[in-house]
């Protein structure tokens, strides 16, 4: 019946007793009610992760499509019904308009968006056939002509499909919506849509997404619809070839820390050209965030899109085993003016909450439409600069672990050399780790101590015989670390890596004696001012709006979070202020001094004095950068600071 999925000859499997009995009860399961996009699911089920992996396939559930296809085109079909439900004739303009749409998934799998879209457009329909009996009772009796009142066709349906075996369920799954689809036609306006023989069908073509030329299979207009879930890959994951991939669509040699994903984003603006049209794809959150904003909203933002609707980040979820834990956004494009929908998950899960927008930023924040860039020096005047910690490039031998503690302080010579050394989880998690600190090496002590001597000599050897000219020119100073940057005051520490789950910046004060290692960064904080701003919730969501990502967790970095940091010039009395605030968190900390940071900052079991503490500190900064009021969210705290970064880079 033109289906193809029996087109070639396919073997005859054995059957046992065990698999003519599952076979049975398949059979005997009444399939009617099932959506055809439990498809892809099972076919995630049977694939290998490593192979969904190298792919970045990972499918989608409906609840996920519908956070894409309603805010990109279905809301307004449906709201377009509505208005016209008294009036036959735009009734009618209406069912003519959905037989006029097309719609592409260019990553389409086996067809879970595409699926959803039509279920729902020929729903849409229906209702409309339903309103128009209602207003004009002669039409139920005209049912010669079913098929023709089908404005909603497959053929308006397109996919690319970068393998040949989801495409076929892809196309089978249309086939069977579409059955469903007829039978409700039936049911509910009592005349049939004949399915035999399969004559129309679903545009899939197989092949690379990324390769072909996406007007092959529509032309581009105002009534093209692009939507998908495109492949799941960061720029650690993908390989050689995705990257050259992602180097050809954007026409460039270096496509930094861009996701895979973004090749899809290119492809679409190049396909419309300077054509309207709609179109909204699923990421992971990375493309929101860091240095891949600029790079990829740059370009989207120059050729005359702006974001129509987003869903902030919202955690993954899939009917299928394996599913990606990951966290996603999804960004919807458009050329009109007007409202913007932007879209919350508060908990990263459940019901999302909507809230107008007047411009929807490439950080998803409802703020002026800025891209941050990078800065060598601070934005704002009255901060300290904050440099990276110390780096040993010594293969270890510099460094001394908990298990060589004893035996390097045995050797009275190189023990009068010791530093404590303090990397991210040192600073959190309180852990004791040392250094040899030979700044001011006497060379007589290492004529005099074998453990100095011995050391020294691995680090030149590891040096020799690096691949990075930069690391063999340091071998001739082996007492040394590769890069020295420590302060001869107190300084702040600051990790460069923070879990994901803190609600605050986690820092410590710590004396000259101590070697922060390149795991950290550190500033002068003579006054205590900067232990107040880096400690605020505003500062957080600043580091969360722009600041880059390890995995999941937060990384802190100098040129983007801290030097792009929106802080207006502060009166000497709000500075005050700050510092006194700031103050209360160390004193907060203080009632329990055995306590480690990370201990600290549990957002389980954080103590309330240390509540407290932050609270009266957020309710001054907050201030300081130019809020009414102190904030009640992260949201609201991002579009002050979206605010202040505009006016200041402006007046810069």
């Amino acid at each position: 019946v033109n289906g193809s999925v029996f087109g070639e000859a396919v073997d005859i499997p054995y059957f046992d007793r065990a698999s003519r009995e599952l076979l049975l009860q398949a059979a005997y399961f009444n399939w009617s009610s099932i959506s055809p996009a439990i498809f892809g699911s099972m076919f995630q089920a049977v694939k290998s992760k490593q192979a969904r992996r190298e792919l970045g396939e990972h499918y989608t559930t409906e609840t996920n499509i519908l956070k894409v296809i309603r805010p990109l085109f279905l809301d307004e079909l449906e709201d377009q019904f509505t208005k016209a439900h008294a009036k036959k004739r735009e009734l009618e303009k209406l069912l003519d308009r959905l037989g006029t749409l097309s719609f592409v998934d260019p990553a389409c799998g086996c067809g879970n968006f595409l699926i959803i879209a039509y279920r729902e457009l020929r729903a849409l329909e229906l209702r409309i056939h339903e309103r128009l009996q209602e207003l004009d009772p002669a039409r139920a009796q005209l049912s010669l002509d079913a098929e023709s009142r089908v404005h909603v066709q497959l053929s308006q349906f397109y996919g690319i499909e970068l393998e040949e075996w989801p495409a076929t369920i892809a196309r089978t799954a249309m086939f069977l919506v579409e059955h469903q689809a007829n039978q409700a036609v039936n049911l509910t306006l009592g005349y049939a849509v004949p399915m035999l023989p399969l004559a129309d069908s679903s545009r899939i073509q197989v092949g690379n997404a990324l390769r072909l030329d996406w007007a092959q299979l529509v032309p581009a207009s105002a009534d093209v619809y692009i939507f998908g879930n495109p492949p799941f890959l960061g720029h650690a994951t993908r390989s050689a070839e995705q990257a050259q991939e992602l180097r050809d669509v954007w026409e460039r040699k270096d496509i930094g820390r861009l996701d895979y994903v973004t090749g899809w984003y290119k492809k679409a603006i190049d396909y419309f050209g300077e054509a309207a049209g709609r179109w909204a794809f699923v990421s992971t959150n990375s493309i929101t965030q860091g240095e891949p904003v600029p790079a990829l909203f740059g370009p989207i933002f120059e050729a005359g899109w702006r974001i129509r609707f987003a869903h902030r980040t919202f955690a993954w979820t899939s009917e299928a085993p394996g599913a990606a834990a990951v966290h996603c956004v999804v960004v919807g494009f458009d050329r009109a003016k007007g409202a913007t929908r932007l879209f919350s998950h508060p908990d990263l899960r459940g019901e999302a909450t909507e809230a107008p927008a007047q411009t929807i930023n490439g950080y998803l924040v409802d703020g002026p439409n800025v891209l941050v860039e990078q800065r060598r020096t601070p934005l704002s005047p009255g901060l300290p600069e904050a440099t990276f910690g110390n780096m040993p490039r010594d293969g270890g031998h510099l460094v001394v672990e908990a298990d060589d503690h004893d035996e390097v302080m045995a050797d009275p010579i190189a023990a009068k050399y010791v530093r404590p050394y303090v990397g991210a989880r040192e600073l959190v998690r309180r852990q004791e780790r040392w250094c040899l600190w030979l700044a001011d090496l006497d060379p007589a002590d290492v004529r005099k101590s074998p453990l100095l001597r011995g050391r020294l000599e691995a680090v030149r050897q590891f040096r020799s015989a690096s691949s990075a000219s930069s690391t063999r020119g340091m071998a001739t100073t082996p007492h040394l670390f590769g890069q020295r940057s420590q302060p001869d005051v107190r300084f702040i520490c600051i990790p460069s890596v923070v879990s994901e789950h803190r609600l605050f910046m986690t820092c410590a004060y710590f004396e000259p004696n101590v070697i922060p290692s390149n795991a950290t960064f550190k500033a002068d904080d003579p006054d205590g001012f900067l232990l107040g701003i880096i400690s605020s919730s505003m500062f957080m969501a600043w580091q969360r709006a722009v600041g880059g990502r390890l995995k999941s967790d937060i990384r802190f970095s100098n040129t983007l979070t801290w030097n792009t940091l929106p802080l207006p010039e502060t009166e000497s009395s709000v500075r005050q202020k700050i510092i006194s605030a700031g103050q209360g968190i160390l004193e907060a900390r203080a009632i329990h001094p055995e306590r480690s940071l990370a201990e600290h900052y549990d957002p389980l079991a954080m103590d309330p004095h240390l509540v407290s503490a932050h609270a009266k500190l957020d309710a001054v900064v907050d201030r300081a950068f130019g809020a009414k009021r102190t904030c009640r969210s992260e949201q609201e705290r991002q579009e002050v600071l979206f605010t202040r970064y505009a006016e200041l880079t402006k007046s810069a």
